[in-house]
């Protein structure tokens, strides 16, 4: 049997975690620090909780990262000064460069790094996201196994570490660019009162994200996780030579949604803290 371990139990990566428990591994996470609502996803989830991170780098044969961006070079050098020699599966929205800085850190110690990234909701009976691997072959066939008539979709990808971390973020910097572009663009209609006649319009574009202003407060809600994911966009985008003030702007208008942290908010909340944040 398998055992995994998770860093950490996020709405996301409890989801993913527990498509492999229903496989048959047995996964461990770390409630040390973590807040009360992630102590009662994992105990729904029906994860393993473990002392530290070093019984977890024991015991485990392979760990996944699933945090904010921002926190993965430090949760991946926690797990490096563990000497954890299974696999590691870097599972962040980060940038090929970042990505690069992780595996060189754990390599060192003997581990077996994964560059993976997940496209797509959270795993359940009715949602299938993809995650998509790169690195050995070796390790990509422990990780396709462990997940292997989930719900997560496993995809290899040639060309070793940094290939996920670029789709991830190619995919990610338009989608959430997108959104960010509608929520400014209904803010200015709004302050005109022209909300109907935007929706009216929009509406009449198949698949525009003008049409969907009820997902502005969601988008909001999220800001805090998807701004450092826009962040290491940028950065992507700059190493490869390519414009990144799209990126860039998106980052800065979900940074003023900072305070909003999973918090439930309607629209006009929403919309009033793009301005409140203009005129600080």
């Amino acid at each position: 049997m398998t055992t995994l371990g998770i860093l950490h139990p996020g709405s996301m990566g409890a989801a993913v975690a527990a498509q492999a428990r229903e496989r048959g591994a047995e996964v461990l996470w770390c409630p040390e620090g973590r807040s009360a609502a992630t102590k009662d996803r994992a105990l729904r989830y029906g994860l393993t909780p473990v002392r530290d991170l070093g019984e977890m780098s024991r015991r485990c044969d392979i760990i996944l990262s699933l945090c904010p961006p921002a926190n993965a070079e430090d949760v991946a050098a926690a797990v490096a000064s563990e000497s954890f020699s299974g696999v590691y599966i870097e599972g962040n929205a980060i940038s090929p460069a970042r990505m690069a800085r992780i595996s060189g850190l754990l390599l060192r110690t003997g581990t077996a790094v994964v560059d993976g990234s997940v496209i797509g909701s959270p795993p359940s009976a009715s949602k299938t996201p993809r995650m998509y691997l790169s690195g050995p072959e070796s390790a990509l066939e422990s990780v396709a196994l462990l997940f292997e008539g989930t719900s997560v979709q496993t995809r290899p990808l040639a060309g070793g570490i940094g290939k996920a971390s670029a789709l991830k973020l190619a995919y990610s910097s338009y989608q959430k660019s997108s959104r960010m572009l509608a929520a400014v663009a209904y803010a200015l209609a709004s302050d005109h009162g022209l909300e109907e006649e935007l929706l009216e319009v929009a509406k009449d574009r198949t698949g525009s994200y003008l049409a969907e202003a009820a997902y502005i407060p969601k988008v909001a809600a999220r800001a805090w996780r998807w701004a450092p994911e826009m962040r290491e966009a940028e950065s992507a985008l700059y190493e490869a030579g390519l414009p990144a003030e799209l990126a860039q702007a998106s980052a800065a208008v979900m940074e003023r949604w900072a305070m909003s942290r999973d918090r439930p908010l309607d629209l006009s909340e929403a919309l009033a803290q793009l301005h409140e944040a203009s005129e600080r």
